[in-house]
């Protein structure tokens, strides 16, 4: 599978996503304030912050989910584009794994994940099943393959939709929030998957509230506070010296000593 992942571990790499000074409203509301980050091919970038700090908008903006209000976002050099089919294709290039699992309830699982590879990318459909049961292998649901999503447990629906996105063969993978809809026993076998693609080299955006992911699978933590981007650091610098004065609050009450 590693024609899936962005390539191997080299934050010294090409760039893979690019934002250069975003800006986004809602209303009257500056959501994203002058947002300059680069992602490098094979990098995993944890995004964390409080509430409302524009976090998840972040991610939507770069499967171009919210269109921005001035700057540009590329991915693999490429500038967003505006509709169509370009978006399209550019969508199938991004995958992302929400909170809510947003699979097809009517569908089987095997379903689920083919219907991407074949209606998208035109993979025949014994070609496209035969991966898809490889991918669902992969997170541990494969024998779960021929059921609705209805019928499996959260964590179970949330790896279907991680292998669905994998399906697609993506440039980058997003992850908004993709633990925060689970019950607590399930949130680990969904992050043991995502710690196992970070490994692989896979390019992973993540915003998270999971600090035990940021610390084994970020190759660097992005702290945003009211819709900038505060701090940037290895997950060892920011977890033990925050150089803000908003982390060094922010950590002081989630992590417990």
């Amino acid at each position: 599978m590693d024609d899936v992942t962005g390539g191997t571990n080299d934050p010294g790499g090409t760039p893979l996503v690019e934002l250069v000074d975003v800006q986004k409203h809602f209303g009257d509301l500056h959501v994203l304030k002058d947002i300059n980050l680069t992602v490098r091919k094979g990098e995993v970038v944890v995004v964390i912050g409080p509430s409302g700090s524009g976090k998840s908008t972040l991610c939507r903006t770069i499967n171009r989910l919210e269109p921005i209000d001035s700057g540009s976002i590329r991915v693999d050099g490429a500038e967003l584009p505006e509709e169509g089919k370009a978006l399209a294709r550019h969508r199938a290039d991004v995958g992302m794994v929400f909170q809510s699992f947003n699979l097809f309830a009517h569908r089987s699982v095997l379903d689920n994940v083919t219907l991407g590879p074949v209606k998208a990318r035109g993979i025949p459909a014994a070609e496209a099943k035969a991966e898809a049961m490889t991918l669902l292998e992969r997170v541990g649901v494969a024998n779960q393959a021929h059921k609705l999503p209805a019928a499996l447990s959260g964590g179970q629906q949330q790896r279907v939709a991680i292998a669905r996105s994998l399906a697609m063969h993506p440039k980058v993978m997003l992850f908004d929030e993709p633990t925060s809809a689970l019950d607590p026993e399930m949130i680990n076998e969904v992050l043991d998957v995502m710690i196992d693609l970070a490994h692989e080299g896979t390019t992973m955006i993540v915003v998270t509230h999971e600090m035990g992911f940021a610390r084994k699978a970020a190759d660097r933590v992005v702290f945003m506070a009211d819709g900038q981007i505060v701090e940037e650091a290895t997950p060892e610098e920011f977890f033990t010296a925050p150089r803000s004065a908003r982390a060094k609050d922010f950590l002081s009450k989630i992590l417990t000593h």
